[in-house]
């Protein structure tokens, strides 16, 4: 069965964890800079949220991608990002609606969640569940899908 990454906001305390694990995980150094989950913490409303791709069913990213480094994985459905084909045009930065591929610039490099190949720190190394591992069923995509919709509305406010 397929698995995705599931964000359970009401649970982040902003401890950052997931981040330092991401860039160890793939950079093999504790680079926040160089992670592929952020978390955006609202201090004022006391909260925070950790964010990385939504592997979009419509993904915007892959329509822009004139190289086409970035496809669909048709047993994961997972956005893939074939840094080979990469030209390093940042319109899939441009293009993504939650703001989560980016471009490092130290690495010179676009960054996006791959789900670590299934087997994701970022939820490994989580200490309150805030991202879980979860399989991909229809009530959680349909739960995924609100949450992401309610932060693309409150962004773009």
């Amino acid at each position: 069965m397929a698995k995705m990454l599931m964000i359970n906001a009401d649970k982040c305390t902003g401890c950052h964890n997931c981040e330092l694990a991401c860039s160890m995980s793939h950079e093999g150094m504790f680079r926040p800079d160089a992670t592929r989950v952020h978390v955006f913490t609202w201090e004022v409303e006391g909260f925070s949220v950790p964010m990385m791709c939504q592997h979009c069913r419509d993904a915007p990213c892959i329509t822009v991608c004139t190289p086409a480094a970035l496809t669909r994985d048709p047993d994961t459905g997972w956005v893939n990002l074939d840094e080979d084909k990469c030209i390093g045009c940042k319109m899939c930065v441009q293009a993504c609606p939650f703001g989560n591929a980016i471009w490092d610039e130290k690495l010179a490099k676009v960054l996006k969640c791959d789900n670590c190949g299934g087997d994701p720190a970022c939820a490994k190394f989580c200490p309150t569940e805030a991202i879980v591992w979860v399989d991909d069923l229809v009530a959680t995509r349909t739960r995924k899908r609100g949450f992401a919709e309610k932060f693309k509305q409150a962004f773009s406010e």
